[in-house]
């Protein structure tokens, strides 16, 4: 059914990846992410890696880690956690950044943004790095803190994509939860950009 393929399309965004300023890793639970941000790292793809998070603000604690394949270590924050796995995996302390206090991701791409005004960097093209079904929202928040830069998705490896989200119950519940949240999390802010009343009530005809 085609509006399947244009679900698919909608949401899982995937880009070749291309020399940048930076690497951005959104708050997550899961090694994947950090591990692919390092491997595009070590290609010479971005100098210097930007993993944001410290937990979601729905549970108000690091939840632990979320993959099969573990890393050692009693991590409070998800940044410390992707610092970690980051490290392992050939990247040197000083080309990661720091951005350890959000709780969400449009918190993620906002407090990037600080970090990276706040160290003067010019950021033009970056590469922002998450799991496969999060890829349009996460572009979408970052395309926002980011107006003026070039954001190019290159997600990481993980259980649910393009290929299979129609194959599972839970493929497909996270999927179209993908989509509602993007309705739901961008109606204030494009009403905020438009200069509309968010609040006002509309009959749809």
């Amino acid at each position: 059914m085609q509006w399947i393929n244009d679900l698919t399309d909608f949401i899982f965004l995937k880009d070749i990846p291309q020399k940048a300023d930076i690497i951005f890793v959104p708050g997550n639970s899961h090694c994947e992410p950090a591990e692919h941000a390092a491997e595009l790292f070590r290609a010479g793809y971005a100098p210097r890696i930007l993993p944001s998070g410290r937990y979601s603000i729905r549970i108000g604690h690091f939840s632990g880690q979320s993959s099969p394949h573990h890393y050692d270590g009693d991590f409070e924050t998800e940044w410390a956690f992707m610092h970690e796995v980051l490290i392992k995996n050939g990247v040197p302390p000083e080309a990661i950044l720091r951005e350890d206090q959000a709780t969400f991701t449009y918190q993620n791409a906002l407090l990037s943004r600080q970090v990276t005004d706040d160290l003067q960097l010019s950021i033009k093209k970056a590469i922002l790095v998450c799991i496969p079904v999060h890829a349009r929202r996460a572009k979408m928040y970052y395309e926002t803190a980011f107006p003026e830069a070039s954001i190019l998705v290159c997600p990481s490896l993980a259980d649910i994509t393009r290929e299979n989200w129609t194959k599972s119950e839970n493929g497909i519940h996270t999927v179209l939860d993908e989509v509602s949240r993007v309705g739901n999390q961008f109606h204030d802010i494009l009403c905020s950009a438009m200069n509309i009343d968010a609040t006002k009530s509309y009959v749809i005809p």
